[in-house]
């Protein structure tokens, strides 16, 4: 029983150790396995990271629907989407935001692709996106991870508010470039 609990312990230690960063607020770096994670989408569907093995996954986090700079990266990933789709790659939106707010959101931008709800904080917190506060809202920061078909994340854009209007093509420049 002692060596169960002993293991059990290990295991524990082993794994807080492997999250810590991305727990502190470091993002996840390239060559990490990308977490897993399930989480409701716009229309509440249940929408799993493991679905899209084999594809590209372009992971993007930003603040709030509807506000000027996610109203544009969001029109800008879906004005390229064909092209994603294309490339055997696939969108997703995260944000702190309710599937309710994520509806209202695509309905009035017409947006296709998947925005998914992390109220909780669970995928921004494994993926160690920093969240601020402004006052009594917070808001992740706006960050993409490129997960290629195998799982593991290739490349990081830690700051993409520096290049907003570039981003989209950018990450698909990268998915072309095979990761790079």
């Amino acid at each position: 029983m002692k060596k169960l609990a002993l293991l059990s312990l290990a295991a524990a230690l082993t794994l807080s150790a492997a999250i810590a960063p991305a727990l502190a607020g470091n993002p996840l770096s390239p060559g990490a396995t990308a977490p897993g994670f399930t989480l409701p989408s716009q229309d509440n569907t249940p929408i799993s990271l493991s679905e899209y093995k084999g594809k590209w996954v372009v992971l993007y986090f930003y603040p709030k629907d509807a506000t000027p700079g996610c109203t544009v990266e969001a029109h800008n990933f879906q004005r390229d989407l064909d092209k994603f789709k294309a490339a055997n790659a696939v969108v997703l939106g995260v944000s702190l935001d309710t599937p309710g707010s994520h509806k209202s959101f695509c309905d009035k931008e017409s947006l296709t692709f998947k925005l998914l709800a992390d109220p909780d904080r669970k995928v921004v917190d494994a993926y160690g996106v920093p969240v601020k506060n402004y006052g009594v809202v917070k808001f992740a920061t706006r960050q993409t991870f490129l997960i290629d078909p195998a799982g593991k994340i290739v490349k990081v854009w830690p700051d993409v508010d520096a290049d907003l209007k570039n981003h989209s093509a950018n990450v698909l420049a990268a998915i072309l470039a095979g990761g790079r």
